[in-house]
């Protein structure tokens, strides 16, 4: 009995985040607001706000919950705050934004992969984050895959969280700098529409995310020669 009502409390939840998201987008799509004019829009709201760095941390976390992309909201921090102020923000925020995922996917459990793990590709990684969750969770944020997919996967299939958040922690690293030193490119004002990109941060950018790439095909190779 307590677990068909657990079930059907998930169906529930389930069913009001599918209702949330498609009022979200619909709301967007309605108003034709890209990814883009949201990111200017919440630029306009944090810079003008005396509470501007909280909002910007209690948006990043609640991101997740509408598959906003983070590297937008990762590029806000340099933006606002600059590349070293920036980063160190976004750090924090995107950290806590994959917990928020991460948490989700747990409560839903692993009881929504039955079917989606009957893919091969899909069978295998999650596999390998069951039995090892800091390299593979590692190598995915290296390798750039979709960030909040990771986590909610690694929630549904309720990997330890302690090495979840520390390979999360060291692998985003590369990512967040690259993407914050994108943000931190771009120069002038949005609401004017008057930017311009600084090819030195550009360069930096692009130069991180080949770090990051290398880093990947680093871990790879020791994975597959320890195997």
């Amino acid at each position: 009995m307590k677990t068909d009502s657990r079930d059907f409390s998930k169906q529930i939840a389930l069913i009001a985040w599918v209702l949330l998201l498609v009022g979200y987008w619909w709301y967007t799509s309605a108003n034709n607001l890209t990814p883009m004019q949201t990111m200017q829009a919440l630029v306009r709201f944090v810079s003008e706000s005396p509470y501007g760095f909280p909002i910007y941390v209690l948006v990043y976390m609640i991101r997740p919950v509408f598959l906003f992309p983070a590297t937008l909201v990762t590029m806000t921090a340099t933006y606002l705050y600059g590349p070293v102020q920036g980063i160190a923000y976004a750090l924090v925020a995107s950290n806590l934004s994959t917990l928020v995922a991460y948490l989700i996917g747990r409560f839903f459990g692993s009881s929504f992969l039955r079917n989606i793990e009957q893919n091969k590709t899909v069978g295998r990684y999650a596999d390998r984050l069951r039995h090892e969750s800091f390299q593979t969770t590692m190598v995915l944020r290296f390798l750039f895959l979709p960030y909040d997919l990771v986590s909610y996967f690694s929630g549904l299939l309720n990997i330890d969280l302690r090495w979840f958040m520390l390979a999360t922690v060291l692998g985003s690293i590369p990512g967040t700098i690259s993407f914050g030193l994108l943000g931190a490119s771009i120069q002038g004002d949005f609401a004017t529409q008057s930017v311009s990109l600084n090819p030195w941060a550009l360069a930096l950018s692009a130069l991180m995310f080949a770090f990051s790439i290398v880093m990947y095909r680093i871990v790879r190779k020791r994975e597959v020669a320890r195997h």
